[in-house]
């Protein structure tokens, strides 16, 4: 219950749920997470590779909506990130 002063909101889940998966909405997070791939790969350091070939997206579904990460695959993802924060910076770059 809320106190003198305060306001009480309620949300309708089912409305959220309906526009969150929506196609659209979908589409839209999804190509923000390609355009983020995209200036990733473009700015992998490359030795063999393996690194640059491994990076993708993946759909990871949530309680009300899907959201989109880029995600690499190769073993030694975490030591190039650590070293380079490619990922980092094409999140960053991919938002202006």
């Amino acid at each position: 219950m809320a106190g003198s002063g305060q306001v009480k909101v309620h949300f309708n889940d089912a409305f959220f749920d309906e526009i969150l998966n929506s196609a659209g909405v979908r589409a839209m997070t999804r190509g923000a997470a390609e355009k983020a791939l995209g200036v990733a790969r473009a700015n992998a350091p490359v030795d063999t590779g393996a690194y640059r070939d491994g990076l993708e997206v993946k759909a990871v579904q949530h309680a009300h909506r899907t959201t989109f990460m880029v995600v690499g695959t190769d073993a030694k993802t975490m030591l190039v990130e650590s070293r380079t924060g490619n990922l980092r910076k094409a999140l960053k770059a991919a938002k202006t």
